[in-house]
């Protein structure tokens, strides 16, 4: 079973960048679809971005098109989340989720997803 550690995350003013990383272990990384969600406080988890196996295919929710970019690199079984244009109502946990099935890219249903991170801190000031 994959396993996945977060990091990157950390306070930022608003109109700022950071760069989330999943580090995953297990030889088979590169052949599951992979995602981001975030949970703010007092609010359900949502599905953030997703990239498919390959990364040819990706998915981002509305709030975060033209603004997150999600990323792959097989070789070192590392998924990436680069956030632009920080905005306070982007503060929340972050967690990285692997997903065993296909043809889902980005469900927002958390069920689905046996495997998850423990999460990193993303705090934006006005």
């Amino acid at each position: 079973q994959v396993q996945l550690v977060e990091s990157g995350g950390g306070l930022v003013q608003a109109g700022g960048s950071l760069r989330l990383s999943c580090a995953a272990s297990g030889r088979t990384f590169s052949t599951y679809d992979m995602g981001w969600f975030r949970q703010a406080p007092g609010k359900e988890r949502e599905s953030v971005a997703a990239i498919s196996w390959s990364g040819g295919t990706t998915y981002y929710a509305d709030p975060v098109k033209g603004r997150f970019t999600i990323s792959r690199d097989n070789a070192k079984n590392t998924v990436y989340l680069q956030m632009n244009s920080l905005k306070p109502e982007d503060t929340a946990i972050y967690y990285c989720v692997v997903d065993y099935q296909y043809g889902r890219l980005g469900s927002g249903h958390v069920s689905e997803y046996a495997v998850w991170g423990q999460g990193t801190q993303v705090t934006v000031s006005s």
